[in-house]
């Protein structure tokens, strides 16, 4: 056999190799560009001169018949890569692809408890400072086992090679400290999150009979598993390594696998606490922390006992449960708990003990779900994670106002069953749906309802497969919650109206932005700022003492208030709810920011003017006073909200969103054309809010109040971006009003909304949901006011509507709502849609839940006002003789 082959590096980084016999003859010289390239019998991974890897990956070998040659050829290619290895970092890849030990690298089957599990073939990573018998008798044991071994000749190359790999085991030369020092090597490997599931060997001298055997601490303490002392024969380092494998390394991929069970733990939508026999907290999931209000670490460590009790169980109840499964039976039952907030809540719990260690009991395992009184209110926690961000496409049919039949239908569903159906092109269409669907990475919970469908649809018959293709069409959409409108020509009061508040515009014309002045300085009147609530002027007290009433003139407030209505009803309405109590402001600050806030909205706006935003102020202040709202939220999440009512059209243009991206406004640009002026107004409203100490309302509360209630403001003012109005209620039916609707005609629920509210409290996310839809009925309330106020709002909103169509003209802009037009738009007609397709779902379900019966009649007299209207083709305000009077 010749000499080893050598390895060469051009100064441009190109790696070249010679046979050594024959490196005089200059036409054998190989060039190999970067890559992975064979050469000789050999893997070269480079991608340029300075990471060559200083160990080589061997391609597949016949064993030879007897160990002495195949260890002299190992030493001679392991030879010519130790002489070729590098003075910087390097890398030893040596993977055998056996071909006689073939059968023994096969997979392995594990079991588990109830789980089978697939073992690969063991990984084995070497690191030996040079080549010696040692670091052969563990490659040919290696071999011999059918393990995937690699050799690495440096501590960095090590742990790039385990990094790379995550070997099981791991065999280090302890014998000298002349090339490196293998416990800072395994300290380095222990520091790695994969080491938790490997075994580090240590390869130590023999000793002589007179010494004494050195103890192992040491090498347990810096993180080896076992000693190994140094035996160069193949037999000996093949039983070590075996004995590993079915010992230690069976072990840990046991464990390995017990983190499958914790990820399904993590994401059960079933509360999950595990405690020892003790009853000491070993481990809660994610649902436990949301339904109870805990965090983990309030809880793991602590003793059940150690946490509050609810008083509404019976009284030997618990020592019922215990007496059951001290004696290793399972105890399933309804019981109450108290959360972290103090409210009990009512729970089916099974629990069930655990054999361990000695064969006792060490363990018992909680499963927990609220309590539901039926079957459809069970899944009240489900539709609570799974409808978190999809909601649900369809209308509560319970809380649908008498004018919903005008909506036009948006898909015929008797086409679909009386269309002929060609199943082979469905079968076609099916199973490229499938494969879209499985090709996902994230599956999100609309990617789970289209698994659901798709499953469905195989052994469906055909008219009813059509129709489920026809709904995973619908479900690939983007607009799952926006209704599909009929043609203008059939309406097109109702097309444009909707059209213009749910889309954004998007329609650029060059040469022509629209940047609207800010009204930083408005001028008013010198009606003087009251000093205290206490110091307002006898006339505004006198009108402010009806402000709890939801027939309050905001009209007559401003005119009074000389267009200053904000800061005269803020001062009631905080004082109120002590708002200042809670931000720890004082009384002047409030006022000085009430003020900073008003001045900031444009008087010149016929309708988005401090009297709406006074008007939708005084309808959150209303809507908090009712009690089921006030039952389901906290005092923070009041205060946000009246300071979000109070912000949320903050220096507004008197323009739509749609009008402002196609001007290619400097706001538009700003936010990318999304929710532009709801962003507008909040990041405004908090950069005048800390600009200034004297009128910062939240500079003496904690940071993390603060966030938290930042947070809270900004999702209500965003709320009220029209686009999302669909998912906004829709979600809000779904998980709010039928779980609430299925608890109440329950024949065994006791119905008390105290109840009801805890439910509610205990999901986050639902009183966020309570939040956004109180705002956003706050803020188009309109037709839900006395009819003389209702009028009025009518005409101030068509004014600015109609100014904006003028300005769109004067442009040369896209006009966004044609029917807008000061010489031909009927009012009436406008109102009917407008009701028709925002306002009736809406309160209804705001309704079923906060009891409004004095909006719901206002709304229903409106209703009748505006269609006599359009009935005698009146096209104003009010018939001709009303205007007459």
């Amino acid at each position: 056999m010749g000499c080893a082959p050598s390895i060469h590096v051009s100064h441009s980084g190109v790696i070249y190799c010679r046979d050594s016999e024959e490196s005089n003859s200059p036409h054998q010289t190989t060039t190999i560009s970067q890559g992975t390239t064979t050469l000789h019998g050999l893997f070269v991974k480079t991608d340029a001169a300075d990471s060559i890897p200083s160990a080589l990956a061997y391609q597949s070998r016949q064993p030879p018949p007897s160990a002495g040659p195949r260890r002299k050829e190992r030493r001679e290619s392991g030879g010519a890569s130790a002489r070729s290895r590098t003075p910087h970092c390097c890398s030893v890849e040596a993977e055998t692809q056996t071909s006689s030990s073939s059968a023994k690298a096969s997979t392995t089957e594990v079991q588990v408890g109830p789980m089978r599990l697939t073992q690969y073939p063991i990984q084995v990573l070497l690191v030996f400072a040079e080549e010696d018998n040692q670091s052969n008798g563990f490659w040919w044991a290696c071999d011999r086992a059918g393990y995937r071994c690699n050799v690495a000749w440096t501590p960095e190359s090590a742990l790039e090679c385990f990094l790379d790999k995550h070997q099981e085991i791991i065999v280090i030369d302890h014998r000298n400290s002349k090339y490196f020092d293998a416990e800072d090597i395994c300290r380095s490997i222990r520091a790695t999150e994969p080491s938790e599931h490997t075994v580090i060997l240590a390869v130590v001298p023999r000793t002589s009979a007179d010494q004494e055997e050195t103890s192992v601490l040491p090498l347990l303490d810096a993180g080896f598993d076992r000693q190994f002392m140094e035996n160069s024969s193949v037999t000996a380092c093949y039983n070590e390594l075996v004995q590993i494998e079915h010992g230690e390394v069976r072990s840990q991929f046991k464990l390995r696998a017990c983190n499958a069970v914790f990820t399904a733990l993590d994401h059960c939508q079933e509360a999950v606490e595990i405690t020892s026999e003790d009853h000491v907290i070993q481990y809660v999931n994610p649902a436990f922390e949301r339904m109870m209000g805990y965090c983990k670490g309030e809880l793991i460590g602590k003793e059940l006992t150690e946490l509050p009790k609810s008083d509404k169980n019976c009284a030997d109840l618990l020592d019922n449960i215990n007496t059951c499964i001290k004696k290793g039976k399972e105890w399933q039952g309804v019981y109450y708990a108290r959360r972290k907030s103090g409210d009990s809540i009512q729970q089916h719990v099974k629990i069930t003990p655990v054999v361990g260690q000695g064969g006792k009991i060490r363990h018992f395992v909680s499963l927990k779900r609220l309590h539901c009184t039926n079957e459809n209110t069970k899944q009240l926690y489900k539709s609570h994670r799974e409808d978190k961000y999809t909601g649900d496409n369809s209308q509560s049919e319970s809380n649908s106002y008498k004018c919903k039949n005008r909506r036009k239908d948006s898909i015929d569903v008797k086409s679909i069953t009386s269309q002929s159906s060609d199943a082979p092109s469905l079968q076609t269409r099916r199973y490229s749906s499938m494969a879209r669907i499985h090709s996902m990475t994230i599956e999100a919970p609309i990617t789970k309802v289209i698994n659901i469908i798709n499953a469905a649809q195989e052994n469906s018959p055909i008219t009813v497969a059509e129709a489920l293709d026809r709904v995973l069409e619908i479900l690939r959409t983007t607009e799952l919650y926006s209704p599909q409108l009929g043609t203008k020509d059939e309406d097109p009061h109702t097309s444009d109206l909707v059209g213009g508040l749910m889309n954004d515009g998007l329609r650029r014309l060059s040469e022509n932005e629209y940047v609207f002045s800010k009204n930083m300085n408005l001028s008013h009147s010198h009606l003087p700022v009251p000093n205290t609530i206490n110091d307002v002027p006898p006339c505004i007290a006198e009108l402010l003492d009806n402000e709890e009433s939801w027939d309050f003139n905001i009209f007559e407030l401003e005119a009074v208030t000389n267009k200053r209505p904000l800061v005269y009803l803020g001062l009631k309405v905080f004082a109120r709810f002590g708002v200042s109590e809670f931000l720890n402001c004082s009384e002047a600050t409030l006022r000085a920011w009430l003020q900073v806030i008003e001045a900031n909205y444009h008087s010149s706006n016929s309708y988005h003017n401090s009297t709406h935003a006074a008007d939708v102020l005084h309808a959150t202040a209303f809507f908090l006073g009712k009690e089921r709202v006030k039952g389901s939220l906290d005092h923070l999440d009041e205060v946000a909200a009246l300071i979000a009512a109070t912000i949320h059209d903050v220096d507004h243009p008197g323009r739509t969103n749609s009008f402002l991206c196609n001007a290619g406004s400097e706001l538009a640009v700003l936010y990318n054309d999304t929710a532009v002026l709801e962003s507008h107004h909040t990041a405004l409203a908090f950069q005048l809010t800390t600009k200034d100490s004297k009128y910062n309302i939240f500079k003496n509360i904690d940071r993390n109040r603060y966030r938290t209630l930042r947070q809270a403001i900004i999702d209500m003012v965003l709320a009220t971006e029209m686009t999302k109005h669909f998912e906004h209620v829709n979600k809000f039916v779904n998980s709010i009003n039928k779980p609430m609707a299925s608890e109440e005609t329950s024949p065994h629920s006791e119905g008390s909304d105290t109840e009801c509210t805890a439910n509610i409290k205990n999901f986050p996310d639902n009183q966020t949901l309570i939040k956004r839809m109180m705002i956003k009925c706050a803020d188009v309330a309109n037709p839900c006011r006395p009819l003389e106020l209702c009028i009025e709002w009518a005409g101030r909103i068509s004014e600015e509507y109609f100014a904006q169509t003028d300005e769109e003209k004067r442009q040369g802009l896209p006009v966004v709502m044609p029917v807008f037009d000061r010489n031909t738009c009927s009012i009436p007609k406008s109102q009917i849609s407008f009701i028709d397709y925002f306002i009736t779902d809406m309160f209804d379900a705001w309704d079923a839940f906060a009891h409004l019966p004095v909006l719901m009649q206002h709304l229903a007299n409106n209703y009748k006002h505006w269609k006599t209207l359009d009935d005698l083709k009146c096209k104003s305000l009010r018939l001709p003789s009303e205007n007459n009077n």
